[in-house]
């Protein structure tokens, strides 16, 4: 199926010439993946593309003079993509038109989140997928406002909308009235029904299936995929089996030595960035006793800026105990340097100082007999009508 090329497509060059693609992304994540985290991940991958938390239009528009609370991150966090959300053509553009000035290298349209607050009601978020056509005007909207690639993030299906030529549907026309040529998959539906975001994680199937078929019949766009992905070794598998890029959440966040501390060298071949979990401590150390209250009395807390670090230690000897002693030393502590002097002991000098290994056990194969599911090709309304 093929798409005529728009003017914009050449922006994904500029990007490309300055990193490694994204064949591997760390998902968005409301209250998880901001400007702290964001600091801990890359030092530990030098090349994982960072995303930001989804950023409603309105929130910058009605902040364009707080925009650096919002939209500011350290020239350390490039690659990094803006996702922002909204569905009111004028503020999506000049949100978008406002957020240019930051130099992010790829700005998203959320398509796919399911929480009540942002898809209910008919607002935006995964409803979007419902109205294509206001998608793709949307695209266009955002592409014509700021100088990078554009791309959307969506599920496979809403409700019962969650038919494969559906969402091709979806994918064809988004492609077709706008400059978008990236696609992020989540390869589950979305249920708007009033079940939790969490639940939205675990309850809908995943139907492979259907992104393995998006890439067979859309072979001009680009598909990373998203969804139950927790192990380096199944971001191989995917990309082994044609992904453009494999995005992971959960794990990034529930887990990332094990996840992160493996990206650079596993996935792009390329050394990774040699630090001990040690040496990553002392770096955001000075980071966090920089921005502490930078932002008005206790904004950021002590408490907010050792958030990212609770799960650093994950499954390590002393990690319980540690997150109690940290847990304990924030009602007293007053800088990051204090809390960490008076914690670290609580682990052995082996897990402060040791490199991410350099051999990781197999995964399971996820995507084992996909091919055999594949949905019937998608033919799209347009081409069945030309070969009537």
């Amino acid at each position: 199926m093929k798409f005529a090329k728009h003017p914009l497509h050449t922006k994904e060059d500029m990007v490309a010439g300055s990193y490694f693609p994204p064949w591997f992304s760390v998902a968005p994540m409301m209250e998880c993946t901001d400007n702290h985290y964001r600091t801990v991940a890359r030092l530990m991958s030098k090349h994982a593309w960072l995303w930001t938390e989804m950023i409603a239009a309105e929130t910058i528009v009605y902040q364009e003079h707080n925009l650096d609370r919002f939209l500011a991150y350290s020239p350390d966090q490039h690659p990094i993509v803006l996702q922002i959300g909204g569905n009111n053509l004028d503020n999506l553009a000049k949100a978008t038109r406002l957020a240019n000035a930051y130099g992010y290298d790829e700005i998203n349209l959320n398509c796919g989140c399911p929480s009540p607050k942002v898809a209910g009601h008919g607002c935006f978020g995964a409803s979007l997928m419902l109205n294509p056509k206001f998608v793709g005007e949307a695209m266009s909207v955002i592409a014509a406002n700021c100088d990078v690639p554009v791309s959307v993030k969506c599920r496979i299906g809403v409700d019962d909308h969650d038919s494969y030529e559906e969402l091709c549907d979806f994918i064809y026309t988004v492609a077709s009235q706008s400059p978008t040529r990236h696609f992020i998959i989540h390869s589950r539906k979305a249920m708007l029904n009033g079940i939790s975001p969490a639940d939205n994680r675990k309850i809908p199937p995943l139907k492979y299936e259907y992104f393995f078929g998006l890439l067979r019949d859309f072979p001009d766009l680009r598909f990373t995929i998203n969804g139950g992905i927790t192990h380096i070794d199944e971001v191989n598998t995917a990309l082994r089996k044609g992904a453009h890029g494999v995005m992971i959440g959960r794990a990034c966040y529930s887990n990332p030595w094990s996840v992160l501390g493996h990206v650079d060298s596993a996935v792009y071949g390329v050394p990774g960035t040699g630090l001990s979990r040690r040496q990553i401590l002392e770096r955001y150390q000075v980071y966090a006793d920089n921005v502490l209250g930078k932002s008005g009395p206790n904004k950021p807390t002590l408490r907010t800026l050792v958030k990212p670090l609770l799960s650093f230690f994950f499954a390590e000897p002393g990690n319980g105990l540690w997150k109690r002693k940290a847990d304990a030393a924030m009602q007293k502590c007053t800088t990051m340097k204090a809390l960490l002097e008076e914690t670290l002991d609580a682990l052995p000098d082996r897990v402060l100082d040791a490199l991410p290994s350099e051999t990781l056990p197999p995964g399971e194969d996820i995507f084992a007999g996909v091919q055999d599911l594949l949905p019937p090709q998608y033919n799209s309304l347009e081409e069945i009508i030309l070969c009537a």
